[in-house]
């Protein structure tokens, strides 16, 4: 039945008469809704920060209007007249390679871009000394101006002026790299940066046949309108390029993607605080509907129909919730210009202060259904509880549940909830999988409480009369456990989660990873050098085991005939599509290859061209046995069937491609070759003295010393743990606001109990003691939920999503315990110190009345 226009009127007069009394018992209610809804909207507010620069700021970051790449060739004479002829053009080619001390002692990988008179065509270079590019690049008698990171300087132990070798030209060191402008679009690099001129890079001797060069050129466009079209014009005019071609409004497409899904993820532990923050706002509904029992007990006296009593103090609720909502907004608007701040120097942020209203929306609306959401319970049962039945109890712990129409209403918005969730989501699945286990840790929960209960209720007689009052309060009627297990037991979970997984990672990466992966990637080997590079590794690695491959890259172009651009790909498939990829050919099969499907072609097999492509990779890409893949390699398009598909080990770091072709597919093309080398037995010396024989006999040879990838990645995790564990103190944060909730709301139930038992004489000592033994039977039971539920969460995520071993780390579940602990210990001691203190007569005599 609906309410008429009088009952509503009369509800909300009654409410704005009520709340003039304050917010007394409902500050931890605002707090959880502020901090859910702040979390929000703050990860929001930064994401569209970031993405919106990366879009407005396009040109700069992308040094061009639109940007042409290819891999290991350069621009035909015509294909270089068609891109002229679209505007202003910049060329720069971008190799890893060794820059070397001249005496040969000290030597580190280099990024080394190479670039023309032109550049940048957009945004700003900055160099300290701060001259012109042009004179900072120019060539004196003997060597080439150039230009290092600072990190470039400190691995080679130079300084400004002094001389460098790359292959085989002698670099003057003439400034350091303070700003480049088109860094974020070249994309995520393992070394320091090397700036030489075009001119440097011929002379260094560097490009060379099969070598893994990207030649890059960037486009001011004469006619600006041009961009929306230009990359479908330029594959209809050119199908068989093979070129990566990129707009100014996508200068940093894997950037934006990033950034979408951290903070998809970081709004979806924001959401998991709001949720918790939920309990909190039932907890804070139910006690301030007990304190106003008398008065609801009156209305229903003096004829005010029922839906009268729920409106008048639903109206109340929402009012405090919008209040929240706003403080939650006005933080999550303000935090984001805080991170500006800390982000300027790493991702692209806005110059000017601005709000992202579509950011706060989301967040308010998310606000508001959390709150009716919690709400609609504790209101039904109020609703329902007749008047005699309000007067002589002491509130609605016992209650039954309400009738269907509130239940439905709060399934519903529960639904609506998660909904808006996956709605707004990046990737659906993963949100999809996220609040479901959610709402299974809730279930779960509720059973762990019901447990608790179920064995204190069954436990044996204790002598101590503390521990009986403990035991008792821990399954009587009423009991704070439901509230306080499921309140920290989300919070911890969640930590646990986060805690194992970045511990994993970080135990993967400093010690089981490098002592399965090989010491050294060598890269740009050329098949005539391959002879004499045996020779020199062998000479310094007598025990080491050397794998040698051809190497080539390609693009993939097509599956089954189908444009990869216009294939809808599940987000964990896309880096196989997102530019080229290290392809191979092999007669035999690898060793250590195991195929999944299909079988293997014969040595001297002269067919069509077959390809064995990764299992898990092609299920994604939703391939199988006798599809088609087209690649484009050295600007040729070459069209393979899947002949097999193989398991590949990414996590051993030893070579491994996605896809290996038949040897006929590639005869007579130039390539380099791709080798590694494992040595468990040497030492750190041992492996400068490989690096050094190797780049002083081979300059041209890339050395890649696998420990040094594995710090530069291991740092990025560090960084990245922090973020998240900083996220997870959010969820974190609610659960303690909950708690404290929690005992707020039976406060009055525990002065009664405790003005009792000392009318009966007990002790301040007992009671305490008493207290103690609950709150840290609660904080244990909830740490071990949280230890298991953890444990099985981070374990899918290592072994099951990153395909890594995974193991419980006991430091991690002994500070479990112990936050869990403190927390429940602590939190709860200070939540009744105030109870024992009361003075018996007052208590007694309201209860009398």
């Amino acid at each position: 039945m609906m309410p008429s226009s009088f009952q509503i009127r009369t509800a909300f007069r009654l409410a704005r008469r009520e709340i003039r009394g304050g917010f007394r018992g409902f500050y931890i209610f605002l707090a959880c809704i502020a901090l859910g809804t702040a979390t929000i909207a703050a990860v929001n507010s930064v994401s569209r920060a970031v993405t919106s620069s990366i879009a407005s700021e396009g040109q700069a970051i992308l040094a061009g209007d639109v940007r042409f790449e290819l891999r290991n060739r350069e621009a035909t004479p015509e294909e270089r007249s068609y891109l002229e002829g679209l505007g202003d053009i910049a060329v720069s080619t971008g190799l890893r390679s060794m820059a070397r001390a001249p005496s040969g002692s000290e030597q580190t990988l280099a990024e080394v871009k190479a670039v023309d008179g032109a550049y940048p065509l957009y945004g700003t270079f900055e160099a300290e000394p701060n001259r012109p590019l042009d004179e900072l690049l120019a060539k004196d008698q003997n060597s080439y101006g150039a230009l290092a990171a600072p990190l470039l300087f400190e691995r080679l132990g130079v300084k400004l002026g002094d001389e460098i070798l790359l292959g085989s030209a002698r670099l003057k060191l003439t400034g350091s790299i303070v700003n480049e402008p088109d860094a974020l679009s070249d994309g995520f690099g393992f070394a320091p940066r090397l700036l030489v001129s075009r001119d440097a890079l011929v002379a260094s001797g560097l490009i060379q046949t099969g070598s893994l060069v990207e030649h890059a050129y960037k486009i001011r466009l004469a006619d600006p309108l041009k961009r929306a079209s230009i990359t479908a014009d330029t594959n209809k005019a050119y199908p068989d390029a093979g070129w990566s071609i990129r707009t100014s409004d996508r200068a940093a497409p894997s950037l934006t993607e990033n950034v979408n899904r951290f903070s998809q993820f970081l709004t979806l532990v924001g959401l998991t605080a709001l949720i918790v923050g939920g309990v909190g706002v039932a907890n804070a509904v139910r006690a301030f509907l007990d304190a106003k029992r008398t008065t609801i007990a009156s209305f229903k006296c003096l004829g005010a129909p029922a839906i009268i009593v729920t409106m008048t103090y639903l109206f109340q609720i929402l009012f405090i919730a919008l209040i929240g909502i706003l403080i939650g907004l006005v933080v999550g608007a303000i935090v984001p210009l805080i991170a500006m701040q800390f982000l300027a120097g790493v991702l692209p942020v806005p110059k000017e202060i601005t709000l992202y209203p579509s950011a706060l929306l989301i967040a308010a609306v998310f606000g508001l259904i959390t709150t009716l959401a919690f709400t609609i319970l504790p209101l039904g049962r109020a609703k329902e509880v007749p008047a005699t039945a309000l007067f002589r109890e002491q509130g609605f712990d016992e209650g039954r549940w309400p009738s269907w129409p509130y239940l439905l209403a709060t399934g519903l918005l529960l639904a609506l909830l998660a909904g808006l969730a996956v709605l707004t989501a990046e990737d659906r699945f993963i949100a999809s999988v996220f609040l479901a286990a959610v709402a299974f840790a809730f279930v779960v929960l509720r059973l762990v409480a019901s447990l608790v209960r179920l064995i204190a209720r069954k436990s044996p007689h204790v002598n101590s009369t503390a521990m009986r009052l403990a035991i008792g309060n821990i399954h009587r009627p009423g009991a704070l456990t439901p509230s306080v297990v499921l309140s920290l037991g989300l919070g911890l979970t969640l930590l646990v989660t986060l805690s194992l997984i970045d511990g994993n990672l970080r135990r993967e990466l400093t010690s089981t990873l490098p002592e399965r992966a090989p010491n050294f990637f060598f890269v740009d080997i050329q098949g005539s050098d391959l002879e004499g590079f045996r020779n020199v590794v062998k000479q310094n690695a007598p025990n080491g085991t050397i794998n040698e491959v051809p190497m080539l890259r390609g693009r993939i172009l097509a599956l089954n005939g189908q444009d990869v651009t216009k294939i809808d790909v599940p987000p964990s498939g896309r880096w196989v599509l997102r530019g080229d990829r290290g392809i191979t050919y092999a007669g035999d099969m690898p060793e250590n290859t195991k195929l999944t499907e299909g079988s293997w072609w014969a040595a001297d097999y002269t067919g069509e061209p077959l390809v064995s492509f990764a299992a898990e990779e092609a299920g994604e890409l939703g391939l199988k046995i006798g599809d088609t893949v087209t690649v484009n390699v050295l600007g040729r398009s070459i069209t393979a069937k899947i002949a097999n598909l193989r398991n590949v080990e990414w996590e051993s770091l030893s070579i491994n491609f996605v896809m290996v072709f038949s040897p006929n597919t590639f005869r007579g093309a130039p390539h380099a070759w791709l080798a590694t080398l494992a040595d468990p037995e040497a030492t750190p010396a041992d492996e400068g003295q490989i690096l050094r024989a190797v780049t002083n006999a081979y300059p041209t040879i890339t050395s890649v010393r696998v420990k040094d990838a594995l710090e530069v990645v291991d740092r990025l995790v560090g960084q990245l743990a922090t973020a998240i564990r900083a996220a997870a103190a959010v969820a974190l944060i609610a659960s303690v606001l909950v708690l404290a909730g929690a005992l707020a709301a039976g406060n009055r139930a525990r002065t009664h109990d405790a003005v009792i038992l000392k009318t009966l004489g007990a002790t301040r000592i007992t009671l305490i003691k008493a207290f103690s033994y609950e709150y840290m039977i609660l904080g244990l039971a909830t740490a071990v939920f949280a230890l298991a539920a953890g444990g099985v969460s981070a374990w899918f995520v290592i072994a099951r999503i990153m395909k890594l071993p995974s193991a419980f780390l006991t430091d991690v579940a002994v500070g479990t315990v112990v936050v869990a602990l403190v927390m429940t210990v602590g939190i709860g001691l200070l939540g009744t110190w105030r109870i024992l203190g009361q003075k018996a007569a007052p208590v007694l005599r309201q209860i009398g009345e």
